[in-house]
């Protein structure tokens, strides 16, 4: 029977691998193997993997740069699709890219046709598709604010249709994408505005700068764990003891926005450790891979984080990863 699906599936993805380590597709460089993995390189093969995977009544997971992700340390027995359909075109003020078209590629070329909107997103990776799937967002701005549409696949209908900005229900960091998981991204349409090459280079270069000397950058990690406190902010209830206690609470419910990272330092966790996974020294909000840490070390370390920042602030993180299974 397994020999049986096995010519099966490779009679219908030509080019499917067996037995891949997932971890070598990842950011954060964790992760068991993919009883079968596909690389679509184009729309139709990516829609025709998804077919395959149904039809053999294999789950799948549709994977894009890796970076947002937490895989399993044991085996997905099913089909993971890694999104390299990576076309774009820009026209005028328009970026029409494929959905793996890689972010940082997108970053460099706006800048190199003089399109101002994107310098904020330099030094992020992974791919267009997922950044538009989390409304990717740093120094205040977010990927949501420059779409224009999205072309997605229904995976109920197997239908193509097009979402407007408003369609897509962009929040921070949230989309309808996160939430109705039959819409499956395949291409998105950005509109930007025309700038100074040069001035918009050394924004650029400004904003690398501040990620140089904030992020731990030299080790392997999927970028923010937790999502600031933002949308729920006016439901915090902070005790007095603690607002004098950290006075900066106070100026962060004013502006609307408490960093995890924030109340995770103050929690007193950076540098905490469990196996190889670490809450960096250098942003609270990054936890890393120190060389050989496995899914579960970092699982138990969330768990502890929510935990202690519950416990003193009264707060609950959110995680803003995706961590498969859950």
């Amino acid at each position: 029977m397994q020999r049986k699906k096995q010519q099966k599936i490779k009679n219908l993805l030509p080019g499917v691998k067996e037995n891949v380590s997932l971890k070598d597709y990842t950011t954060f460089k964790i992760g068991g193997k993919a009883k079968y993995f596909f690389v679509a390189k184009t729309k139709n093969k990516l829609i025709n993997a998804i077919k395959a995977s149904k039809q053999l009544n294999l789950p799948f997971f549709i994977l894009g740069g890796g970076s947002n992700v937490l895989f399993s340390d044991k085996e997905f027995k099913g089909l993971v699709i890694r999104v390299k359909n990576v076309k774009f075109k820009i026209k005028n003020c328009v970026i029409n890219a494929e959905a793996g078209a890689p972010l940082p590629l997108l970053v460099q070329k706006a800048q190199q046709n003089s399109l101002s909107g994107l310098e904020w997103a330099v030094g992020i990776p992974g791919t267009i598709g997922g950044a538009v799937y989390g409304n990717a967002s740093a120094f205040g701005k977010a990927i949501g604010d420059l779409v224009k549409q999205v072309e997605v696949l229904d995976l109920k209908t197997f239908k193509i249709k097009k979402l407007s900005k408003k369609e897509c229900q962009f929040k921070y960091k949230d989309s309808i994408f996160k939430h109705k998981k039959n819409l499956l991204i395949l291409s998105v349409i950005l509109r930007l505005k025309k700038g100074n090459k040069e001035k918009i280079k050394e924004n650029m270069k400004r904003f690398l700068t501040i990620r140089k000397e904030t992020q731990p950058l030299n080790y392997p990690s999927a970028g923010c764990i937790f999502k600031n406190l933002k949308s729920q902010i006016s439901k915090v209830k902070i005790k007095k003891n603690l607002l004098r206690k950290f006075p900066e609470l106070r100026d962060f419910i004013q502006k609307g926005e408490i960093p995890a990272g924030y109340l995770i330092d103050k929690a007193g966790l950076k540098g905490k450790r469990i196996g190889d996974a670490m809450v960096s020294e250098k942003h609270a909000n990054f936890i890393v891979n120190l060389g050989n840490a496995k899914t579960k070390d970092v699982q138990k370390l969330i768990a502890h984080i929510k935990k202690k920042v519950k416990k003193i602030f009264g707060i609950e993180l959110k995680e803003e990863i995706i961590i498969f299974p859950h």
